[in-house]
């Protein structure tokens, strides 16, 4: 029983770090992830793009030397 109160304090960081490593790896379950997801941030990206150019050609973009 004594050798196990000196075994322990030495396998406590492989096991925390296997723990750790088996966490890190899990997949997130909340998280929306997958192609739907991708595709619609893709879209609301290049609409958001598309937007910004029109606002450059038209010229009602903000000047970009403004003082902050």
């Amino acid at each position: 029983m004594e050798n196990l109160l000196y075994i322990l304090p030495a396998l406590a960081c492989p096991v925390g770090m296997g723990l750790m490593m088996w966490f890190m790896m899990r997949p997130h379950h909340g998280a929306q992830t997958g192609p739907s997801a991708d595709r619609q941030e893709l879209a609301r990206l290049r609409k958001e793009i598309d937007a910004l150019r029109g606002e450059q050609v038209s010229g009602t973009a903000a000047p970009q030397d403004r003082p902050i």
